[in-house]
């Protein structure tokens, strides 16, 4: 199966599915068969920020003057956090942009994939100020062998899929059913990467925050928050659409992986809890306890189950969120900042909106 980067051939592309359907040609975005994906871009684009614009001098005097167990969750949150984007840094753009053949899901996995790179500079923004030597963090991630552990499920789909596309579309060969499964699994598993493996060390770097201690590093963790809320919705959007039937062989496919989609689930939650228990083993964090956490990972799960259309899985006390105060981070246009201790970011670059009615003003007087 030969594949090229310029389809010749007329193809109405409002009947191809999103994936494995014709080869792309012309890129346009005046016609949409998923108006949402370039909704999601233009918000991106719009979200552009720069690590470098977020001051970190008081961090490293807050972190120089940490106890052992508070410089054990910082750092080892930083570990994890690079890990998970170091995946997503490539991860978009090697297993899903080849196949993808809509025009405007191409753009948005294009985008997605530039922003990730971002998140993986903000760590190393974050390293370079905070630690004398930021090669004593870096060179030790692969010697965890709590983050190892988790590296395993965070990319064991992406990389099964990987092998099966390379099969299907190099050699020719491969089950197409199984392929599609696969595809499935890993957009399911990026799903929970994006909407549920990053909330353990968010809400630490938050509560550092509220305790007005590492301020810096936690208004850019707010900022890659926002960020992956974005890229959460852009893989519910995906499965969404397969659901309504983008792909009839992929909605049939689908079928049968409810169970296995509801363990991963379960599989993530159980992990991100271990991951609380490991942050925890030499203390906690004022506001903050590895109970506490969990009761939170389950609530995340819930939501992000209810998203995709299946019901609740955990049990949560009053279905209320267990950690409150850490919604004005994740939503970081309610952040109130000191301008002079950190910088301020509620702005978003390139936020206009084009689709104003020509009689919109009628009635407003000066």
């Amino acid at each position: 199966m030969s594949k090229t980067v310029f389809n010749r051939n007329q193809v109405d592309w409002s009947n191809e599915p999103m994936f494995f359907g014709e080869d792309q040609s012309v890129q346009r975005y005046d016609v949409f068969k998923h108006p949402q994906f370039d909704k999601l871009n233009q918000t991106m684009l719009g979200y552009f920020w720069r690590p470098e614009e977020v001051s970190l001098q008081k961090d490293r005097s807050d972190y120089a003057n940490f106890r052992p167990e508070q410089k054990h969750i910082f750092t080892s949150n930083l570990k994890y956090q690079t890990l998970l984007d170091s995946v997503q840094g490539r991860g978009p753009c090697l297993n899903f942009l080849p196949y993808c053949s809509n025009p405007e899901l191409e753009g948005c996995i294009v985008t997605w994939d530039f922003f990730e790179t971002i998140h993986s500079r903000a760590y190393t923004h974050i390293m370079k100020n905070v630690y004398a030597d930021p090669s004593e963090v870096f060179d030790t991630i692969l010697n965890d062998k709590e983050i190892l552990k988790r590296a395993v499920s965070v990319t064991e789909n992406y990389d099964a899929f990987g092998e099966l596309a390379l099969q299907y579309t190099v050699n020719g060969k491969g089950d197409v059913d199984e392929l599609k499964r696969q595809l499935y699994l890993a957009m399911i598993n990026v799903n929970l990467l994006e909407g549920l493996r990053f909330y353990v060390s968010f809400a630490c770097t938050f509560a550092f925050g509220e305790l007005k201690l590492m301020e810096g590093s936690a208004k850019i963790l707010s900022l890659i928050a926002r960020d992956e809320a974005t890229h959460l919705n852009l893989t519910t959007h995906v499965i969404k659409a397969w659901q309504k039937g983008d792909d009839k062989d992929m909605l049939r496919v689908m079928k049968g992986q409810d169970k296995k989609v509801i363990d991963m689930f379960h599989k993530c939650v159980e992990e991100e809890k271990a991951w609380a228990k490991h942050l925890f083993r030499d203390g906690s964090i004022i506001g903050l306890n590895e109970k506490l956490l969990g009761q939170y990972v389950e609530y995340t799960a819930n939501k992000r189950l209810k998203a995709l259309g299946f019901e609740p899985e955990f049990d949560i006390p009053g279905n209320q969120n267990p950690l409150p105060w850490t919604t004005h981070w994740l939503s970081s246009r309610g952040m109130q900042v000191a301008p002079q201790e950190t910088e301020v970011e509620s702005y978003i670059v390139g936020g206009i909106k084009q689709d104003i009615k020509k009689d919109e003003f009628k009635k407003f007087k000066l």
